[in-house]
């Protein structure tokens, strides 16, 4: 029962990723996460200026944080745009399957933000179920930690799903490539056979000009 239990709790176990970066001037820092559809994403941030007068990390009023997420299987089509607090947090749901760009940037006043920055982030990936803050408790029955994980496993058939949707596209596009190498040999092939009908065509009428047949 108990190795049984410990499988449970790591199969629930939420993806979660904690990152650690400098940002300063107009550069911003940017991401890439293949989310299945209706996966959630939440991502807690901290961030702190550098005073270049004491050397010191500090958090002033005037600090914002500019998030931007795009979806770049879809011509890099913006889902997101939020600006936040120095340290806060934001939820964002996949409306589609696919790769998305996840993008920071330090704001100050409203535009781009001179000095250091340095931010931590966790981004956390799973369903919205698990997601829900109050979820964040343990669960009090085996029946509770069943049900999140057939959740688990309807994220992972969700990405299954997602793999052979690409698998289709590549494959599709491999057959209408050899087709098109196909069609264009037969036009090639059929270009040359007028090219030498023509050219013997001259000849024959160049010898009999000439008496030579």
């Amino acid at each position: 029962m108990r190795a049984v239990l410990l499988f449970i709790t790591a199969v629930l176990l939420q993806t979660v990723n904690a990152l650690h970066f400098y940002l300063g001037g107009d550069n911003q820092k940017c991401f890439y996460q293949d989310l299945p559809r209706d996966t959630v994403l939440a991502a807690k941030h901290s961030a702190w200026e550098l005073e270049e007068s004491t050397g010191n990390w500090i958090r002033p009023d005037s600090l914002a944080i500019q998030i931007t997420i795009e979806e770049t299987f879809d011509n890099n089509h913006r889902v997101l745009f939020q600006k936040l607090n120095a340290k806060g947090d934001f939820i964002f749901t996949a409306f589609d399957s696919g790769q998305h760009r996840i993008c920071y940037r330090a704001l100050s006043g409203g535009w781009f933000h001179s000095a250091s920055v340095k931010m931590d982030i966790d981004f956390t990936i799973g369903e919205g179920s698990a997601m829900d803050s109050k979820n964040e408790e343990k669960l009090s029955t085996l029946a509770e930690r069943v049900a999140v994980l057939n959740n688990k496993m309807m994220t992972i058939r969700r990405e299954q799903a997602l793999m052979r949707e690409r698998e289709a596209a590549f494959r599709d596009q491999s057959e209408l490539t050899n087709a098109r190498v196909v069609r264009y040999t037969f036009i090639q092939l059929f270009v040359l056979g007028c090219t030498c009908a023509w050219q013997l065509q001259h000849l024959r009428s160049f010898f009999m000009k000439q008496k030579l047949v």
